[in-house]
C-alpha cells in the first residue's frame, strides 16, 4: 500500500515510524516532512492546505490511503476533497473537525449530549464579556472559539489577566479564531488525555498520555505546545476510563452522528479527573502532540491496521494488542521558546544515539542542511523512549537527551513528576 502523511512536526514522525514497522506499507510519503523523516520516507513539497493539490498528488503518486496529522487541513476540509476524489483517508470531515475548530460548538454538543464539562458563556463584544468575569471571578478561563495554534485559552488565576484575555481575542490579537470567547469555569483536578479512534459509529480507545504544557520545571512559567509526556496516565484508571467512554465519548459520537456529521479519525478527549470523575476540558480531531510520540512508541506496526480500519469503518472488527510497558517523551526545545528564540543553530549527537524499539529521536522543528541537522522551530526534537516501568522510559529518555550536543537546546527535568 501507498501512504501519505500529512504534516512535518514530531507527531507526524512518530506516525511514519510506527507505520513503517508494517509490512502492508510499501512506500510513504510524508509532506512537508522535516529532517528525521526524510530518513525514514520521502518527503514532498506539497501545500497541504490545499485539498485539490492534495487529491492530485494521490493520484499522480499512486497513494492509495491518507493520514492527515494536523488539526487545520481537517477544520480546512482537505479529508473532504480527498474522499469526493475516491481516496481512503483517516481524518474527520470539516463538519465534524468543529469539535475542535469552534469551542463553542463543542459546548452545544456537549450540552445536547449530555455530557459533563465546565460551565460556559459565549461572548462577541468586550464589556459583556468582561461583566461575566467580574461576576464569576477568578480563576477562570477564557478561551478564543477558533484554531489559535494551541495559544488561545488563558487560564486566568486573577480578574485582570481575563480582562486583558478578553481584550486581546476580541481586539484581535488571534485574527478571526477570537471573533468569539467562550469564557469557562475554572475545573480543578489532574488532566490527562484519552485517544480513541472512530469510524463513524464504532469507538476504539488506543490509549491514554499526560502531558506537561508549561516551559518551567514544577508546571511553572507560560504555556507551551507541551515539552513531554508519557504514557499510560496512572490517573486515567480503568474504571475513569469506562466512565468517561460512557459519559463523555459515546454520547458525543452518537450526537455527532445524529446531526448528520459522522465523526471518523481519532478523538483526542482533554479530560480533568477528580475524585475519580472525570470532565471534558477540550475535544481535538488528531493525535496531540507530544502525546502521539508515547502512544505510537507503544502502538507499533499495529498502529496503521488500527487507522486503516477506522478509515474503512471496520472498527467493530478490531481490538489493540497492548504491552505491559510505559513510554516517556522530552522534548528538547530552542531556548526562548514559547517567546522569540533563534533558528538555524546546529544539532550534533544524533547518530551516535540508540535507535530501536526502545528508544528513538523523533524530530519536529528541523531541517537537513549540507550534512548538518539544523533546529528550525521551536519544539525541535522528541527524545522518547520505553520500558517495563515508568522509571526506565525515563531513565532511557533522559541519557539520550544528555547526549543530543546542542548548545542552545533546553529540556525540562522533570517529565512524569507526577506519576514517579
Amino acid at each position: 500500500m501507498n501512504i501519505l502523511i500529512l504534516g512535518g512536526g514530531g507527531r507526524e514522525h512518530s506516525l511514519a515510524w510506527a507505520v513503517m514497522q508494517n509490512p502492508k506499507c510499501d512506500k510513504l510519503i510524508v509532506a512537508p516532512g522535516n529532517a528525521g523523516i526524510a530518513q525514514i520516507a520521502e518527503c514532498a513539497d506539497l501545500d497541504i492546505m490545499d485539498g485539490g493539490a492534495v487529491a492530485r498528488f494521490c493520484e499522480e503518486n499512486a497513494v492509495e490511503f491518507v493520514i492527515v496529522g494536523p488539526e487545520a487541513p481537517l477544520a480546512a476540509g482537505v479529508a473532504d476533497r480527498l474522499r469526493e476524489a475516491g481516496v481512503l483517508v483517516f481524518g474527520p470531515s470539516a463538519a465534524a473537525a468543529r469539535l475542535e475548530a469552534s469551542k463553542s460548538f463543542t459546548k452545544e454538543i456537549c450540552d445536547a449530549a449530555g455530557a459533563p464539562t465546565a460551565g460556559y458563556a459565549r461572548f462577541t463584544e468586550v464589556e459583556p464579556a468582561k461583566a461575566y468575569i467580574r461576576a464569576q471571578g477568578a480563576p477562570i478561563v477564557v478561551k478564543a472559539d477558533g484554531l489559535a495554534a494551541g495559544k488561545g485559552v488563558i487560564v486566568a488565576m486573577d480578574v485582570d489577566a481575563a480582562l486583558e484575555a478578553v481584550d486581546d481575542m476580541l481586539g484581535g490579537a488571534f485574527g478571526s479564531a477570537g471573533a468569539e470567547v467562550v469564557i469557562e469555569e475554572f475545573m480543578e483536578g489532574e488532566e490527562a488525555s484519552l485517544f480513541v479512534l472512530c469510524d463513524g459509529s464504532d469507538i476504539l480507545s488506543v490509549g491514554t498520555a499526560q502531558d506537561h504544557k508549561r516551559i518551567g520545571e514544577g508546571d511553572t512559567g507560560p504555556n507551551t505546545g507541551g515539552m513531554g509526556a508519557y504514557s499510560p496516565a496512572p490517573v486515567l484508571s480503568p474504571e475513569v476510563e469506562a466512565r468517561a467512554m460512557d459519559l463523555i465519548v459515546r454520547p458525543t459520537i452518537a450526537e455527532m452522528a445524529k446531526r448528520g456529521m459522522p465523526f471518523q479519525g481519532v478523538l483526542y478527549v482533554g479530560l480533568m479527573i477528580k475524585d475519580g470523575q472525570p470532565r471534558l476540558v477540550e475535544y481535538n480531531v488528531r493525535f496531540g502532540d507530544p502525546e502521539c510520540q508515547v502512544l505510537m512508541m507503544r502502538l507499533g506496526a499495529q498502529a496503521m491496521d488500527l487507522m486503516h480500519a477506522a478509515a474503512e469503518g471496520r472498527l467493530g472488527e478490531m481490538q489493540v494488542n497492548w504491552a505491559d510497558d510505559h513510554a516517556m517523551t522530552v522534548v528538547m526545545a530552542a531556548q526562548g521558546y514559547p517567546g522569540a528564540y533563534r533558528k538555524g543553530t546546529e544539532i550534533g549527537g544524533l547518530d551516535d544515539l540508540p535507535e530501536d524499539s526502545s528508544h528513538i529521536v523523533f524530530h519536529a522543528g528541523t531541517k537537513a542542511e549540507g550534512g548538518a541537522v539544523l533546529a528550525s522551530g521551536g519544539r525541535v526534537l522528541n527524545v522518547t523512549a520505553r520500558g517495563e516501568t515508568l522509571s526506565e522510559a525515563h531513565r532511557r529518555a533522559y541519557e539520550m537527551a544528555d547526549r543530543v550536543d546542542w548548545q542552545d537546546g533546553y529540556f525540562r527535568r522533570d517529565i512524569g513528576w507526577r506519576a514517579l
